[in-house]
C-alpha cells in the first residue's frame, strides 16, 4: 500500500511543531527526491537549492530524512515588527508580486503564523553585515555536530523565477572560512520542481575541488547557479544519463 504524505513526514522538532508539518501534508506533497550520484549523499554537506516560494525548504524539513538546518534571513528571527516589515514589503510585494496593501492586511495573521513556523525550524539567521560572522559560527557548530546546511543563494529580489538570475556568493565565503579550519565541505546543489514535484540533487563535489578550477568566488558561484539551472531542465532520460544507468 502506498504510504501517504503524513506516513512518509519525518519526526523532527518539537511536539507542536511535529502537529503543524502534520497539518501541512494537506498542502505540500511527498516529492520525488532523486539522486544523480544513484543514492542520497552520505557526507555532511552543504545543500545549494532554489527556493521556489516556500515549496522547497518546507518539503526539505517535512520530508528529507537528513539532519538539517536553513539558513534563512535574520528579520523572521527577530521581533514583530521586523518580522512583518520583510514579510509585507520584501517577500509578499517584491518577490511574490502581491499588493502592498494587500499584503500589510494579510501579513497581521500570516506573520505571527510564519514566526511560530521559524521558531520551529530552528533556522540560522544569515545577516547583510558584520554580524554574519554570528551566522557563520553557528553553522560551523551546526555542521560539527553532523548535520547538513541548507542554503537558499539565488537572488530573488525579481521574484522566485523558474530559471535562476544570480547566485549571491555568502555560501562561498563560508565554505572558504570552513576550508581554512581544516573543514573541507562537499557542496550538493538541487533543484526542486514544483510542477513535477521533484526534488533533484546533483553528485557531490568538494570546495577544494571548485577552488582549483575556479579563480575568483564570482566564478565559483556562476558554475553553480548554472549547474542549478541545468538540474531544473533535466527529463528523466538526462536524469539516466547522469546516473550512468544508460550510455550518454
Amino acid at each position: 500500500m502506498k504510504k501517504s504524505n503524513r506516513q512518509k513526514l519525518v519526526k523532527r522538532g518539537e511536539w507542536w511543531f511535529r502537529g503543524i508539518k502534520n497539518i501541512l501534508t494537506c498542502f505540500y506533497k511527498y516529492p520525488d527526491f532523486v539522486y544523480l550520484e544513484g543514492k542520497p549523499f552520505e557526507q555532511t554537506s552543504i545543500i545549494l537549492s532554489n527556493h521556489e516560494g516556500s515549496y522547497s525548504p518546507i518539503s526539505l524539513e517535512m520530508y528529507l530524512n537528513k539532519p538539517i538546518r536553513l539558513w534563512g534571513t535574520y528579520e523572521m528571527n527577530s521581533g514583530f515588527a521586523n518580522a512583518y516589515k520583510y514579510q509585507t514589503e520584501i517577500y509578499y510585494h517584491k518577490k511574490k508580486r502581491w499588493n502592498l496593501f494587500l499584503a500589510r492586511i494579510a501579513c497581521l495573521l500570516i506573520t505571527p503564523l510564519t514566526r511560530l513556523f521559524y521558531k520551529g525550524l530552528n533556522i540560522i539567521s544569515v545577516y547583510r553585515d558584520a554580524r554574519f560572522l554570528k551566522t557563520m559560527k553557528e553553522s560551523i557548530e551546526t555542521l560539527n555536530k553532523d548535520c547538513n546546511i541548507v542554503i537558499y543563494p539565488e537572488d530573488s529580489n525579481g521574484g522566485y523565477l523558474k530559471e535562476l538570475k544570480s547566485f549571491h556568493v555568502g555560501f562561498v565565503v563560508f565554505a572558504e572560512t570552513c576550508l581554512k579550519k581544516g573543514i573541507d565541505l562537499p557542496l550538493v546543489v538541487a533543484y526542486y520542481n514544483k510542477e513535477t514535484v521533484q526534488y533533484l540533487f546533483d553528485k557531490p563535489i568538494k570546495f577544494s575541488e571548485l577552488q582549483k578550477r575556479f579563480s575568483s568566488r564570482q566564478e565559483i558561484a556562476d558554475h553553480l547557479l548554472d549547474r542549478c539551472n541545468s538540474l531544473g531542465k533535466m527529463d528523466k532520460v538526462d536524469i539516466r544519463v547522469n546516473q550512468g544507468i544508460v550510455g550518454a
